[in-house]
């Protein structure tokens, strides 16, 4: 077995300071640069906050301090056993803006993060001024899609596309897997969730090398599925009920949404879907030719649009 890699690698040197916040009960890893409302931003699946190194940049210039955060069990962040409900992590992104010394943040996230940001809008609305929601899908549009198209077989099927979620669910197998051979198993899922354009340059190549050390630092693999085990075994649970009860009402800050038009695993027609829990000037754009990392595949088409949506507060 190879040795595994050092937390401390995940600190990328560039235009931004790494330091440690204590929030919610456990030690964070930031990256910062900047001054001004801050901007948060949470990443998702599989990767750490080196995902946001184009709009750390692009934000800070704008006027804005951009903090990008390694998640729970991410990173050089904490890796508890447990917590990994969405409760928590919402609580750990309120959290985290109080500990910046912020009354109230901007929060950016995709995928996962996307979904915590609107977690923690409903949760903690006086923590959030605005959300972008990048590559995601409101939790509860989510669930609603896959439930509708579960028995389908076309091809245009939310169930099938996230079916990660549910081979998730076995004990240790899955984070095995997925570190297994120096963690190929995580270049062929974000290959097959990028745009085709993306997946075939070098700049791919570079970010999934560091993804795939990134996994590999103990306990991150195990920690990325606790988010999916949790996913869908809280659907029969008591905390999953009251979680879904809590988020089945607008959103009460505004949201601009993100997407890619080739996006494989959170569909387009799912994030169209979000608006029934957004307030009615909740725009959408849709980028042609891009998968599921927008942020990353588009880098100066989503920066265009995050500083004109963030510049109307």
């Amino acid at each position: 077995m190879s040795h595994l890699p050092d937390p401390a690698t995940v600190r990328v040197d560039g235009p931004w300071a790494h330091r440690d916040v204590h929030a919610n009960g456990i030690r964070l890893h930031v990256s910062e640069t900047g001054e001004g409302p801050l901007a948060l931003m949470l990443h998702g699946f599989g990767e750490f906050w080196w995902s946001w190194r184009h709009q750390l940049t692009a934000l800070s210039d704008a006027g804005f301090r951009a903090v990008a955060v390694d998640l729970r069990g991410y990173g050089d962040s904490d890796k508890p056993p447990r917590g990994y409900d969405a409760w928590t992590l919402a609580g750990d992104v309120g959290g985290l803006i109080k500990a910046l010394g912020e009354r109230k943040a901007h929060v950016i996230g995709h995928g996962w993060g996307g979904m915590l940001a609107w977690s923690a809008a409903a949760l903690h609305p006086r923590l959030v001024h605005s959300v972008v929601a990048i590559g995601a899908a409101h939790p509860l549009a989510l669930r609603r899609q896959i439930r509708r198209t579960a028995l389908r077989r076309k091809a245009n099927n939310q169930a099938r596309a996230v079916g990660t979620v549910f081979r998730g669910q076995i004990p240790m197998y899955p984070e095995r897997k997925l570190v297994k051979d120096d963690a190929i198993a995580l270049e062929h899922l974000m290959r097959r969730w990028a745009g085709p354009q993306w997946a075939g340059s070098a700049d791919f190549t570079a970010a999934v090398e560091r993804y795939k050390q990134a996994i590999r630092i103990r306990g991150v693999a195990f920690s990325a599925m606790e988010y999916y085990r949790w996913a869908v075994r809280s659907q029969i649970r008591s905390d999953g009920r009251r979680f879904s009860e809590a988020l089945d009402k607008t959103i009460p800050v505004p949201s601009l949404r993100v997407h890619g038009a080739d996006d494989p695993l959170i569909l387009p027609a799912t994030a169209k879907a979000s608006q029934r829990w957004l307030e009615k000037d909740a725009p959408l754009h849709v980028l042609a030719g891009i998968g599921h990392y927008p942020h990353e595949e588009a880098p100066d088409s989503v920066n265009k649009t995050l500083k004109s949506w963030l510049s109307n507060f």
